[in-house]
């Protein structure tokens, strides 16, 4: 006997918080629950049938494997010591700065998240580099942590970004758009976090001391030959997305190709070394296509139950304000996302509200763009922020999860203006993708 949508999806429901709070990877739980729904209501051929499609169809994509090769890229960057590089760059013009050091990490990460693509990669190599010096120079332990926490958020939003990614498939939008989209929005929040940082410090000298060591300007211009590799990958895989000189998956093999290709330059590609990069690209690049297969399925049954078109014509025939949804949808992901991964977020919740959201007007760039800076602000909101854990967990020294937090706070309300700014003016995600069109 199959049972009605509505009941189903109360019982489909109550099987994902369930499995989440026992502790379900998540991609395993959206995927049973998914199965269990369609297995109720269209019948148990449908389900396995289903079972048996969508991790195949679903993997078996062209555009899918941008997403490992952009993982191996932000590896090979790492081996290279590129972050070591950027940052003494940085440091060395930015030092004497009011927060200097904190500005620094800043735009270090920022830049770094141009090849890595990896939030979590991004934190928990500047804990290891920046943290310990900033510490030595009596930087304030929450101001130093919330900074590498929010920095690290940076890499969603510069592309290439694997999250951008997964919005595109999800939508069928053109990937290589929405990464350009991306591109201002992050630079944007980049120097937003700087000014917040110099205006935190002028105001209160204390949490930051401005160190002694001075650098001439020779010194300066030598220290940006570290930079040289970084500004190769982003000017390849960026630029050449750009002028159409290559799809996105040909640019993320391009990417992982040159970051090898510094890698062996720079003599430190090593047997173990290798084997270690991708055997982590490869668990990495599987736990995030467990999500996506799982997402697949739960949308396979909202799709075919029509739960989907129900609550699209339902929400719609409110006729609430296009502001109305956005701030509901706003609201839906930041809730989501205290205790929720960001890619499971995206595809639990963009079956339902995307088409809502381009119903009522809204450019689906801009949406892709908006809901990563959601993401972005996701990893640092308690109790799960993802990036606290990362910093806390990789600090060399003693830290608290609530330093953490306390750190982050701050930044979570410059990440807000960020928000507001390209809500209220869109031109500043679709500049750069409408001029490729």
């Amino acid at each position: 006997m199959l049972l009605d949508p509505s009941t189903t999806s109360l019982i489909v429901i109550g099987l994902i918080f369930f499995l989440l709070i026992v502790g379900t990877h998540i991609g395993v739980a959206l995927g049973l629950a998914g199965i269990l729904g369609m297995y109720l209501t269209i019948g148990p051929d449908a389900a396995w049938a289903q079972l048996a499609m969508v991790p195949f169809a679903t993997t078996n994509s062209f555009m899918l494997a941008v997403i490992p090769l952009f993982i191996l890229m932000g590896s090979f960057a790492t081996q290279a010591n590129l972050t070591t590089d950027l940052y003494r760059a940085a440091y060395t013009w930015l030092g004497r700065l009011p927060g200097g050091l904190a500005i620094a990490t800043t735009l270090a990460s920022a830049a770094f998240g141009a090849a890595s693509g990896s939030t979590i990669v991004n934190a928990a190599v500047f804990t290891r580099m920046a943290l310990p010096e900033m510490t030595r120079l009596g930087y304030n332990k929450e101001l130093s942590a919330g900074c590498i926490a929010a920095s690290g958020t940076l890499a969603a939003l510069i592309p290439p970004s694997i999250l951008m990614v997964v919005y595109a498939i999800i939508t069928e939008q053109s990937i290589g758009k929405i990464m350009l989209a991306g591109l201002i929005p992050g630079i944007l929040t980049a120097f937003v976090f700087m000014a917040g940082i110099y205006v935190r410090v002028k105001l209160n000298p204390s949490l930051a001391p401005t160190p002694k060591e001075v650098f001439t300007l020779q010194e300066k211009i030598a220290s940006l030959k570290g930079v040289w590799g970084i500004a190769v990958l982003f000017v390849v895989v960026i630029g050449g997305i750009y002028v159409g000189f290559f799809t996105p998956t040909f640019a993320g093999a391009i990417g992982a190709f040159g970051a090898l290709v510094i890698v062996i330059m720079k003599r430190r590609m090593t047997k173990t070394a290798a084997v270690e990069i991708f055997k982590d690209a490869g668990i990495n690049s599987t736990t995030i296509f467990i999500i996506i297969i799982g997402g697949m399925l739960f949308a396979r049954f909202l799709t075919y139950t029509g739960i989907v078109a129900e609550v699209t014509n339902y929400l719609i025939a409110l006729q609430l304000s296009p502001t109305t949804y956005l701030l509901c949808f706003i609201l839906v992901f930041l809730v989501l996302g205290m205790f929720i991964e960001a890619i499971a977020i995206m595809v639990m919740t963009m079956p339902v509200m995307y088409p809502v959201l381009i119903g009522v007007g809204y450019d689906p760039i801009w949406l892709g763009i908006i809901s990563v800076k959601l993401a972005e602000i996701s990893l640092c909101t308690p109790p799960v922020g993802l990036n606290v854990y990362v910093v806390r967990s990789a600090s060399p020294v003693p830290l608290t999860l609530e330093n953490v937090f306390a750190g982050v706070t701050p930044f979570i309300v410059m990440d807000f203006l960020v928000l507001a700014l390209l809500v209220y003016f869109p031109e500043i995600v679709t500049f750069v993708p409408n001029m490729m069109s």
